[in-house]
């Protein structure tokens, strides 16, 4: 946001030039001063060192090959797939493979995004319906020091906010590389007292495999808001579709050896189905001593995956290839008070608040050849409620020192119907966790932070209430626990000292207990260890003029299990350096543009460090112009030095069709090349 500012005797005069009397009553022109404010969002305080809040239209400066990857906004977050364009991304943040969302809590307008006792995996969280453009904010927050934020937030929360309404309505067509097409059309229009805003997207891309992806996305959003965001109410509908095709991760002998293409497919037929529908309402009101928000939402939504990771390793003449089958109903309800007040004498407010969720959900594995049915693994009916409770207290004792303490309670009930009796049963679960912080400061434009709090993230039900194999029906297996308990601490430090850079530092400790983890693809439990991650995050953002931004984030983590054990203590897929650094240029209008680097380096795939993946190093770029009557032309490049790397590797065993026994090898799914995207927009 750029802001003419005339500094004079202490006032600030908003011109683009003014005249001043002297002592003796002449005018004078003083000359026009440029200075760059950030936006209001983005300069609120924080109350931790790794806290931070992005506005959408930075989120929108950056080139994104699918939506999830705007959360790499995230400084440490790293967002990848490794199958076809609908099915959720793989996470990586602070030492942890969130896998598809297990300890990433994300959220859209206050509906939860993270699946729990899903088919796919814990967690799911599946990003492909958001549109980037909608997006008004991102609220990020780190480790288990929130007390609002409860299930499978311990590694970090992301929050996004649609707008409420468009400042321009806009029209964009884009078409590139490996059959790639969208269209959006977006805008708001005034609807009596209120304002309706909608978008509507469609999305084709066929992408660099030998087996098309074949992706058709469909995507619709409608919302109706009355009042402001903090004194008002909104109405929002959304509606999402999407089918693909998949070339999942793929064994590296055979590319090795000639017998499969780099972005070939064993089995060819892997791929799957997604929707999502759901109905939202917000309710706000805000005065000088309080505020109060509510939240309610309806989400339905289904998943259909195919999917052959070990190929012929179980069924030598027919394949492993299974379906995943997830559909459930979500009802929801978020409520929060906010009361200033004092408390001896100092500024204080206390927050109180509820989080109600119910999941009726229908869940199934099954074997299939060609995605057609030829066995039942297991099939569930599963209903899961969660209630929690918390209250926070904010205390400014003085100019240079602030708390919060905060406490939560989560009670959960799930009940299990499965086709295998002995796998069906109820169990309640119930955790309180404390969350404190202090912020030290300003000194100097600088402030310190110490956070620390206890966590957890919810197991699948099902592996909860399981003492059996489903394979066989007679194997005994060791039940899960419903809610698993984690830990962490983060100390930090935030400083403006210098002229139009922000630089932060945390240093941050989380820990697990031991568990046993539910694993969607084999319908049974597999144990884990106690573990713990140590970490430094530094996240840089420099404006050296109102027209170009430089961004820098590193991060560094050493994870590891706890617990003594002969296979060694390392932590499979969790990355041990990441960092991102980028520029982008440009103002409203004329030319614009940016250049992204983004490193994923190097993790253990196995225990005791004999395997590892490889580093990647990826480049993406964005030019452009935009016109004086909203026309806008631009060009985005991805990985546009064809990098050969992968997107994400795994090593464990599979058998090919010529095999005659298993081997274990490291299977991966290679970044796609170089790309080119054009859009052409229009703004009105």
């Amino acid at each position: 946001m750029h802001t003419r500012v005339l500094l004079f005797c202490g006032c600030a005069l908003m011109a683009t030039g003014a005249r001043a009397q002297t002592p003796t009553g002449a005018s004078v022109v003083l000359p026009t001063v440029t200075v760059t404010a950030p936006r209001d969002l983005e300069a609120q305080p924080t109350d931790a060192a790794s806290e931070q809040r992005v506005s959408g239209e930075t989120l929108n400066t950056r080139p994104i090959q699918r939506p999830g990857e705007m959360l790499e906004a995230t400084p440490g977050l790293i967002v990848t797939q490794h199958s076809g364009e609908g099915k959720a991304n793989q996470y990586f943040l602070r030492g942890f493979n969130l896998d598809h969302g297990t300890d990433l809590a994300i959220a859209l307008d206050g509906m939860p995004v993270n699946m729990r006792t899903h088919g796919h995996g814990q967690g799911y969280a599946d990003v492909n319906f958001v549109i980037p453009e909608l997006v008004d904010s991102l609220l990020i927050r780190k480790g288990p020091y929130w007390a609002s934020e409860g299930d499978f937030a311990s590694a970090g929360s992301l929050h996004l906010r649609y707008a409420d309404r468009l400042e321009k309505n806009i029209v964009s067509l884009t078409g590139g590389s490996f059959g790639y097409w969208r269209g959006l059309a977006a805008g708001s229009v005034n609807l009596g007292p209120g304002v309706l805003m909608g978008a509507g997207e469609i999305v084709r891309y066929d992408g660099a495999w030998q087996v098309p992806d074949a992706a058709r996305k469909y995507n619709g959003v409608l919302r109706y808001t009355e009042g402001t965001a903090d004194n008002g109410f909104a109405l929002t509908a959304m509606a999402y579709t999407n089918s693909w095709h998949s070339t999942d991760q793929i064994p590296l002998r055979a590319v090795l050896d000639g017998s499969l293409d780099r972005f070939g497919a064993v089995d060819q037929t892997d791929g799957g189905d997604a929707q999502r529908y759901s109905v939202s309402a917000r309710w706000t009101r805000q005065d000088e001593k309080s505020s109060s928000k509510i939240e309610g939402y309806f989400i339905y939504q289904t998943l259909n995956l195919y999917n052959n990771f070990t190929y012929f390793l179980n069924d030598p003449v027919n394949g492993d290839q299974f379906q995943q089958s997830d559909k459930r109903k979500i009802l929801g309800l978020n409520a929060s008070h906010t009361q200033s007040h004092p408390f001896w004498g100092f500024e204080a407010a206390t927050t109180l608040g509820l989080q109600v969720r119910y999941d009726d959900i229908d869940v199934g594995l099954f074997n299939t050849v060609q995605r057609v049915a030829t066995g039942t693994i297991s099939n569930s009916h599963v209903s899961e409620t969660s209630v929690g409770l918390y209250a926070e207290n904010k205390v400014k004792w003085n100019d240079w020192l602030r708390t919060t303490v905060g406490l939560r309670g989560d009670m959960y009930w799930a009940s299990v119907d499965s086709d295998t009796a002995a796998n069906s049963g109820q169990i309640n679960a119930f955790l309180a966790s404390p969350k404190a912080g202090v912020v030290f400061g300003p000194f100097a434009n600088t402030e310190f932070y110490v956070n620390a709090g206890l966590g957890f993230h919810s197991n699948d039900a099902r592996g909860a209430t399981l003492t059996v194999d489903p394979t066989d029906k007679v194997t005994p297996l060791r039940q899960a626990p419903l809610l698993v308990r984690s830990r962490g601490a983060e100390i930090g430090v935030r400083t403006q000292a210098i002229k139009g850079l922000e630089s932060s530092v945390a240093l941050f400790l989380l820990e697990f207990d031991s568990e046993l983890v539910f694993a969607g693809d084999a319908g049974t439990t597999e144990p884990s260890r106690p573990s713990r991650r140590i970490g430094v995050e530094w996240t840089n953002h420099y404006r050296p003029v109102p027209w170009a931004v430089v961004d820098f984030d590193l991060s560094y983590t050493r994870a590891r299990f706890t617990d003594a054990d002969i296979v060694g203590d390392r932590i499979p897929g969790s990355p041990q350096m990441v960092a991102a650094a980028g520029i982008t240029l440009g103002d409203a209008t004329g030319w614009f543009g940016g250049l992204r680097w983004r490193y994923f380096g190097p993790r253990p795939l196995i225990e005791d460090g004999s395997v590892w993946s490889g580093a990647t190093s990826l480049f993406n770029a964005r030019a452009g112009y935009v016109f004086e009557n909203g026309l806008k032309l631009q060009v985005d490049g991805f990985n546009i030095f064809n990098t050969q790397a992968s997107q994400i590797d795994y090593y464990y065993q599979s058998r090919l069709r010529n095999e005659a026994a298993p081997v274990n090898d490291i299977h991966f799914h290679p970044v796609e090349p170089m790309a080119l995207r054009v859009t052409l927009a229009k703004a009105f």
